[in-house]
């Protein structure tokens, strides 16, 4: 008798959400064997780019959709599942309205596919953004939303019983993440930010992430997992996004060696099963799953 393989799904709205996120961690379990897969939302339609990256492209959508592949590679990831939704841009833009956005599909739809996604590749474990969207990204919120929908629902026979229909058996994934980054260590960089003559308000390609806004929002952090072997691997797939900048986002103006310090360990909180009090930190994902048998 053996046991199924690990498997891993990750589910964000972006291409580079992947990488600029637990880039590390994706790279870590896909090199010890773990089958880690990534459900994208959107193929990042909006914002703006440096029109010499268009050149061979038709459209932005196309240009980030090569840069996720590329980033995937670097990444050794198992697969890359496009939702087929459009970027819904920053908060309170008019891409926000936008008919085919994110934000504007109903929760069940994008938690349906989320769920047959579940069925199909059935991951023991599932991580995705935290309840804020990191950033206060409407994708990311609503990427949030879905998945945790989805999660309490793949394993229910009565749920979607049209994939049931067609093959897609219930299926009930162990463990449940939202990536996420030490408030401590934002508070800092908030800190440190003005030295280096930045503005902790206005960071990003498009000065509309406010990192003080962020600091505010305390979630606990469950799990640790140390991925400085793979920063290399994170910073190659995060070179990929070029149209995005290919940077560490906040941490950029800083010297590398600290990067790499701040870097070498990627942040969880664990949602299911939730965590007792007096937990000491996990070092592993996977910690506490159950091998299911195959005959």
């Amino acid at each position: 008798m053996s046991v199924t393989p690990r498997v891993l799904l990750a589910v964000f709205a972006h291409p580079d959400d992947e990488s600029f996120g637990p880039g590390g961690t994706l790279a870590r379990y896909a090199a010890e064997g773990v089958q880690v897969y990534l459900a994208c939302a959107t193929r990042g339609e909006v914002g703006g780019v440096d029109e010499a990256l268009l050149e061979g492209y038709k459209d932005i959508a196309q240009l980030r959709t090569q840069e996720l592949y590329c980033a995937a590679r670097h990444l050794g990831l198992a697969g890359v599942n496009f939702l087929e939704y459009r970027d819904s841009g920053m908060e309170g833009s008019a891409d926000n309205l936008h008919p085919e956005s994110l934000v504007a599909a109903p929760l069940e739809e994008v938690t349906e596919k989320l769920v047959r996604l579940m069925r199909e590749l059935r991951p023991q474990v599932v991580i995705t953004f935290d309840p804020v969207g990191g950033y206060f990204h409407p994708d990311h919120i609503a990427c949030h939303k879905a998945t945790v929908a989805a999660f309490q629902r793949a394993g229910e026979g009565t749920a979607f019983a049209g994939q049931v229909e067609k093959g897609w058996a219930p299926y009930q994934p162990q463990k449940l993440y939202y990536s996420t980054i030490p408030r401590n260590l934002i508070k800092l960089v908030v800190r440190l930010m003005p030295l280096f003559g930045a503005d902790p308000q206005r960071i990003g390609r498009n000065k509309d992430i406010n990192l003080k806004r962020i600091a505010e929002v305390n979630l606990p952090v469950t799990t640790v997992i140390d991925v400085a072997p793979y920063l290399n691997q994170k910073e190659e797939a995060s070179a990929c996004h070029k149209s995005q900048g290919s940077g560490p986002g906040a941490f950029g103006m800083f010297p590398r060696f600290l990067r790499r310090r701040a870097m070498g360990k990627e942040s969880f909180s664990r949602a299911v099963p939730q965590p007792v009090a007096e937990e000491a930190k996990e070092r592993d994902l996977f910690a506490g799953v159950t091998p299911e048998p195959m005959f």
